[in-house]
């Protein structure tokens, strides 16, 4: 099933959709990526979030994992095979010397970070995959905006 296209919009139209996304954004994705989740709660951050690593845990043979939010924890860690995914939600931070206090970007080397909410952070590392996760229609329908050149060719 192709995944509809808009410009730089992708149209979520099914969690089938949403699958198929996270399966071709977790082929391309390397030790040391960033990825930023934006958009309101439920809009499917978490969603989009688990079919990506199961997809890794499948490709390695490995058992699926429940896969939550981390927005009471502020992290939880998936180990795939030699790869770390770090993935965080800091929703519940109130200032950007809490974000300071994570040491979000320190070795990252073997580890994917994912961060759910992350208008919070000042300082942002130069090279960063962006998603917008957006409602329309009365939130009858879903999509993903994206924001960096090099992501968008490498997803489409």
């Amino acid at each position: 099933m192709p995944i509809a296209t808009s410009g730089d919009r992708l149209i979520l139209s099914s969690e089938k959709s949403t699958e198929e996304l996270a399966k071709k954004l977790q082929k391309k994705l390397k030790p040391g990526d960033i990825i930023f989740f934006y958009g309101e709660m439920g809009v499917g951050k978490t969603t989009f979030v688990k079919y990506l690593i199961n997809n890794l845990k499948t490709k390695l043979k490995q058992q699926l994992t429940e896969v939550t939010s981390p927005t009471f924890n502020i992290m939880n860690e998936y180990n795939i095979g030699s790869l770390l995914i770090k993935h965080y939600d800091l929703y519940r931070l109130n200032s950007s010397n809490e974000v300071k206090d994570l040491n979000l970007f320190d070795n990252r080397d073997n580890a994917i970070l994912i961060i759910e909410w992350p208008q919070i952070i000042e300082q942002k590392p130069d090279y960063v995959f962006e998603l917008f996760f957006e409602y329309e229609n009365e939130y009858k329908s879903r999509f993903i905006n994206l924001k960096l050149n090099d992501f968008k060719k490498k997803i489409r």
